[in-house]
C-alpha cells in the first residue's frame, strides 16, 4: 500500500509525558507508517514534553512538522490549524495519551481504496481503566446508520478518525469551541455531503479516568451542547420535540454528581467487555 498520510495531534502542557511517548509510537510504528506526524503545540509546554519533541525529532529526521503556538488557544482551534497545516489528503487523527493499534491506519486506507465516495473513517475503541480495558464505545457502521445517530449523539471515536483534508476543508474545518469541536465538525460534514463509516473493530485504546466524566458537567459545558442542538435543529437534524428531550437529557447530566454521571455512561452508554 504506497497511500501516504499525515497524523495530526495536539499536545499541551497538561499531558502526561509516558502517555505521550506510547501515543507517538502507536502512530510512528504503525503497518503502514505515516508520511508526516503534524504536532500543534497549544502553548507552551513542559521541559520533559519539550525534551521528548526534540529527542524525536532528531530520531526520525523529516517526520515531523512541529507548529508552536505563543498561547494555549484550545484543541478546536489548534486542530483548525493543524488540518490546514497537512501535506496529504488522507488525514489520521490521534489524541495524546490514547494508543493506536499497530494496523488501525493501513485498514482506514483500505476502506477509503475500496470506498472512493467516503470521506471519513472510524472504528470502535476500547476504554481503558488503570490500564485493563473495561468498556467499549461502539458506533455505528454505516452511512445511514451514523447519520441516524448524529441526532442524539456523536457518531464517531474522535481519536479513531481519519479523514479526507478535501472534505474537512469544504464543510469549514473545526470551529475554535471547547469541549465538543469534533461533534461539530461531524455535523457540518455530513449535512455536506461527507459519506462516512466506521470499522466495526477496536481500533484505538483510549484512557478514561474520573476527570473524563467530570468535564462533562457543568454550565459552560452544557451550553456549548445547547450551541450544538440549537444548530442541529436549525439544520433539520432533529425537530422541536427532539431538541427538548436531547437538551433535558444533557441539562440533567450536566448537574449529576460525577459518581452518578459514570454510572449512566458505563452502564447506558458503553458496552462492557465480557472475559
Amino acid at each position: 500500500m504506497q497511500e501516504k498520510y499525515s497524523v495530526l495531534m495536539s499536545v499541551y502542557y497538561k499531558e502526561n509525558p509516558l502517555f505521550f511517548k506510547q501515543s507517538l509510537d502507536s502512530m510512528i510504528f504503525q503497518s503502514v507508517s505515516p508520511d508526516e506526524i503534524v504536532l500543534i503545540c497549544d502553548g507552551d509546554l513542559t521541559d520533559e514534553l519539550n525534551s521528548i519533541l526534540v529527542d524525536y525529532q532528531k530520531k526520525y529526521t523529516n517526520l515531523f512538522n512541529i507548529i508552536r503556538l505563543e498561547k494555549n488557544s484550545g484543541l478546536g482551534y489548534a486542530l483548525k490549524l493543524g488540518v490546514e497545516s497537512c501535506k496529504n489528503e488522507y488525514i489520521a487523527r490521534m489524541d495524546t495519551d490514547d494508543i493506536s493499534k499497530k494496523d488501525r491506519c493501513e485498514k482506514e486506507l483500505r476502506v477509503f481504496l475500496k470506498n472512493p465516495e467516503i470521506g471519513i473513517v472510524g472504528s470502535n475503541i476500547e476504554e481503558l481503566n488503570d490500564g485493563k480495558i473495561e468498556l467499549i464505545r461502539k458506533v455505528p457502521e454505516s452511512d445511514i446508520e451514523i447519520k441516524k445517530y448524529l441526532k442524539k449523539r456523536s457518531p464517531f471515536n474522535h481519536s479513531s478518525i481519519m479523514f479526507k483534508k478535501t472534505e474537512v476543508l469544504k464543510a469549514g474545518n473545526y470551529r475554535a469551541v471547547r469541549f465538543i469541536q469534533d461533534y461539530f465538525l461531524w455535523v457540518d460534514m455530513l449535512c455536506n455531503g461527507t459519506i462516512g463509516y466506521n470499522i466495526q473493530e477496536n481500533l484505538v485504546s483510549m484512557r478514561v479516568d474520573n476527570s473524563f466524566y467530570r468535564r462533562r458537567s457543568g454550565k459552560e459545558y452544557f451550553l456549548i451542547q445547547k450551541k450544538l442542538l440549537s444548530y442541529m435543529k436549525d439544520k433539520k437534524i432533529i425537530n422541536n420535540l427532539e431538541y427538548i428531550i436531547y437538551l433535558s437529557f444533557r441539562k440533567i447530566s450536566s448537574v449529576l454528581p460525577n459518581s452518578l454521571r459514570k454510572l449512566i455512561f458505563k452502564k447506558v452508554l458503553r458496552r462492557k467487555v465480557v472475559c
